[in-house]
């Protein structure tokens, strides 16, 4: 028996309801189907969206290709390592992501003052891509935002082979009131480009999961920049009055602003 045709129509012949959810999500429903199959479009934009997700992984961040030599001299931007010597190292050792090379740990002391109420960092996780695409907006916003809030903010940097655990050593290393990690998402079907912020008040060797919170989904058709900054600014206020992060603390939504 041969296949059934494809049952799909033209986009210019789609009801109002169907435009109506298309438009809602990027998730590929109502695309039509080849017996239980996706149409051969959507298999291959499937496909296409699949190999990003994997390149994205894979790709190794370059600090002046990713931000631009301008960026880097205004915001004295460095690189620093975790323990993994590489992007596979990285994807077989998570543990080797949650801490600094002697050398890079170093350098950090150098070039970084303790102390701050806030200390943001950027790391690469698992989508260079995202950061590329968030953080240049992202970061000129934190600053500016806290500093009207009165606030100090430490020397920002990039880390390398980078996992959420980090946070503890930044804090062991800066001893900031609130760390804030701005980290790039294991890429969906959907983007690459979406990042997280993982926060934690005075974060210690110690601490687990339990004791950092996450705004995350930052990106265009996300939690836009604008309304991120808010969130990320509001949570760590709440941080700072209450001098405890995590699982006791709840996130006082504000109201989304426009990009």
């Amino acid at each position: 028996m041969g296949k059934e045709p494809e049952r799909t129509l033209a986009k210019s012949d789609w009801p109002d309801l169907v435009r109506t959810i298309r438009a809602r999500t990027p998730a590929r429903l109502l695309t039509g189907r080849v017996g239980a199959a996706y149409p051969t479009e959507t298999q291959l934009e499937l496909r296409e969206a699949h190999a990003d997700a994997r390149d994205s992984v894979r790709a190794e961040l370059d600090l002046e290709n990713t931000f631009g030599a301008a960026f880097i001299r205004e915001w004295g931007l460095f690189d620093a390592c975790t323990q993994a010597a590489d992007k596979n190292e990285y994807l077989l050792r998570p543990d080797l992501g949650r801490r600094f090379s002697a050398a890079s740990r170093t350098e950090i002391l150098q070039r970084c003052s303790p102390g701050n109420d806030l200390q943001i960092v950027v790391g690469d996780g698992l989508s260079v891509a995202a950061i590329c695409a968030q953080v240049p907006r992202l970061l000129p916003l934190l600053h500016e935002e806290s500093g009207a809030r009165g606030w100090s903010v430490g020397q920002a940097f990039v880390i390398h082979h980078c996992r959420v655990g980090i946070l503890n050593e930044i804090g062991e290393l800066l001893n900031p009131m609130v760390a804030v990690l701005l980290i790039g998402e294991r890429p969906g079907l959907a983007t690459a480009e979406s990042l997280s912020a993982y926060m934690a008040y005075r974060p210690r060797q110690h601490h687990s999961d339990a004791n950092r919170n996450l705004i995350s989904n930052i990106h265009s058709r996300g939690v836009g920049i604008s309304h991120a900054v808010v969130r990320i600014l509001n949570l760590a206020a709440r941080m700072m009055s209450a001098r405890v992060s995590g699982s006791t603390l709840r996130e006082g939504l504000a109201a989304p602003a426009e990009e």
